[in-house]
């Protein structure tokens, strides 16, 4: 039973990162401070998981899945109410109902304690909402999980990564077509611009290809890309509709900073590394982690070596892979690390010059080689 619990362990953190939103003031400073520290020290301590232990209760692993989508509305409805106006009609009709405490940690709570709150949400929608939706979106063949996972996506304005991740991600990772993999050189900062804009060219792309093949319209309801930005558009009404402009504003700010979670952990999964387009996927093109901590808190998405080798293996039957090119540290730990680009590129610098020389094959040295030529 403990290698079931142990996935559940993400949902009570974010509950407990919850609870020092709606106690408002300092302890979402205190909050913030310690979901870091519990996650960087976790991994940095607990050291790797390389278990593989036989999960086989179906109805409790889409439970745990499952589950995210009433922790990720709960998460949405404390980021409105910390900017909720109380003399509105909404916020005249609910605090009656609510311990006198909370209400009056909200009253305060002071203005950059809410923009503090912004990166602590959207940390914890990244965490829960993303990272089960990728796992969701996975399952073609189920249209119940697809549908959820894409809910799940829909808060951080990015439904579109249920097709593009699917249908041009796991195809093209590793070489210039894929706006995911971040070349050498390039920082952090400037790959969320790139992969914001290249991801969504390459699922409005993909599902024009879908419809035009299927001699349907572009532009109809038929359009799955247009149909997500649409969830996300009826997400920022209602945001709207319950907390006014201050409302839609934290639901953009709070969905943006889970989108920017996303495209960090995306950079960090793939950075340098090349593939030749016509050879396949192989455990060497992600940067694999085996960081206990990590694995447990995200359905094991740290093991990116065997999910990109086998897209459609379940996060319960991804392998550890211990002989995989390496990530840096645990999720967490590394985010912090690319975020400083000047620390980053020392760091990697060096995992890299290892890649090319245990991992990387003729063609992708080749490949290396012209890259380098043509940035000087």
């Amino acid at each position: 039973m403990w290698h079931y619990l142990k996935f559940f362990n993400f949902y009570i953190a974010v509950l407990l990162g919850l609870s020092a939103i709606w106690l408002g003031g300092v302890y979402i400073i205190y909050g913030y401070l310690l979901y870091l520290a519990f996650y960087i020290l976790g991994d940095a301590l607990l050291g790797d998981d390389v278990s593989q232990p036989p999960l086989l209760n179906q109805r409790l692993l889409r439970y745990m899945l499952y589950g995210a989508l009433p922790i990720s509305i709960t998460i949405y409805l404390s980021a409105l109410w910390l900017v909720l106006p109380l003399q509105s009609v909404i916020g005249q009709w609910i605090t009656p109902f609510l311990p006198i405490f909370l209400v009056d940690a909200r009253q305060n709570t002071t203005w950059w304690q809410v923009v503090i709150a912004i990166p602590f949400l959207g940390l914890m929608l990244g965490g829960v909402a993303t990272v089960v939706a990728h796992e969701l979106v996975h399952k073609v063949g189920n249209p119940k999980a697809v549908i959820i996972g894409r809910w799940l996506l829909a808060f951080s304005f990015d439904v579109n990564f249920s097709i593009e991740h699917v249908y041009n991600h796991h195809t093209k990772v590793g070489t210039p077509d894929d706006p995911a993999t971040a070349p050498r050189g390039r920082n952090v900062y400037v790959h969320f611009v790139k992969a914001f804009i290249g991801t969504q060219k390459a699922g409005w792309k993909i599902e024009k290809k879908r419809l035009t093949r299927k001699q349907l319209s572009i532009l109809s309801w038929h359009n799955a890309f247009l149909r997500g930005w649409l969830m996300s558009a009826l997400l920022l009404s209602l945001a709207y509709t319950l907390a006014g402009a201050f409302g839609a504003l934290m639901f953009i700010a709070v969905g943006l900073s889970a989108k920017f979670t996303l495209e960090v952990v995306n950079y960090m999964e793939h950075y340098g590394l090349v593939r030749h387009p016509r050879q396949p996927v192989q455990p060497r093109h992600s940067w694999n982690s085996n960081r206990r901590v990590s694995c447990w808190t995200m359905f094991n998405l740290p093991r990116h070596s065997h999910h990109h080798a086998q897209g459609a293996v379940p996060f319960e039957k991804l392998k550890a892979m211990p002989d995989s090119p390496e990530m840096i540290s645990g999720y967490i730990s590394t985010m912090a690390i690319a975020l400083i680009p000047p620390l980053w590129f020392k760091l990697m610098d060096k995992k890299l010059a290892h890649w090319d020389a245990h991992y990387a094959n003729k063609e992708e040295l080749e490949i290396i080689q012209r890259l380098q030529v043509s940035r000087t």
